[in-house]
């Protein structure tokens, strides 16, 4: 177990460099030390959490599992097409010059299904964007990031609540309500460890609209200041 969990964080750890690397091919792109730092954990923890709240789940409602999964699977597989037709785009053509209308259809299929398997367990380092000619999504959508984990947390709190109440005997011995809270503060610090990498960290931070900082201050601000802001001494739209 230890393996896989230190393989798939190596994994999750180069596809984040990846993604930078596409996003800002124009740049020489380099992480620091305490960057790999918070990619390592910030990924350790959300995928360690997210597994074990499943494997939980599903140690006390088998019967519900596949109801979760399938769930996630066509929730995640319909908003890349959802995005796509509000753009009012056409279907990229240079996906396969050979291919059809129904082969190009079939193979953007078949990476939305990839990157809906991997968005089921955690935030996936490249953003798919049907509308875009490499299908990748090039802005820092701040919005869908925070959508995704504070619905990610919301459903890891309910299914581990669902394992405290109906788990089954076995679990007599283990200090079920701390094991709880572990799980939900290890996902928080996850979030925690990933919002610090893009505040101080990423390498390209410089070249962000706007950071994490900006942000969050955006949210706190639209409730007194509905109309315009200041941010950094540029009046922006809230």
């Amino acid at each position: 177990m230890a393996m896989s969990l230190a393989s798939t964080t190596y994994g999750a750890l180069v596809l984040n460099v990846l993604a930078i690397q596409i996003k800002y091919d124009d740049y020489k792109v380099r992480l620091s030390v305490p960057a790999f730092f918070c990619i390592i954990v910030w990924r350790c923890l959300e995928i360690a959490t997210r597994v074990t709240v499943l494997v939980l789940f599903c140690s006390a409602l088998k019967a519900w599992v596949a109801a979760v999964a399938l769930v996630n699977m066509i929730i995640l597989f319909l908003l890349p097409w959802v995005y796509f037709w509000k753009s009012g785009s056409s279907l990229p053509e240079n996906v396969e010059k050979n291919f059809s209308w129904l082969g190009t259809v079939t193979v953007l299929g078949t990476v939305t299904l990839l990157y809906s398997a991997i968005n089921m367990f955690c935030w996936s380092a490249v953003q798919l964007n049907l509308s875009e000619r490499d299908l990748i999504d090039q802005s820092q959508n701040w919005g869908r990031l925070i959508i995704h984990y504070s619905i990610r947390l919301l459903e890891n709190a309910t299914l581990i609540l669902l394992w405290y109440f109906y788990k089954e005997d076995g679990f007599e011995y283990f200090c079920s309500p701390l094991l709880v809270v572990q799980l939900l503060v290890g996902y928080c610090a996850s979030v925690l460890f990933m919002l610090l990498f893009y505040q101080y960290f990423h390498p390209c931070r410089s070249l962000f609209s706007h950071n994490v900082s900006d942000f969050i201050l955006c949210v706190c601000l639209r409730r007194t200041k509905p109309n315009r802001m200041l941010i950094e001494g540029r009046e922006t739209d809230v």
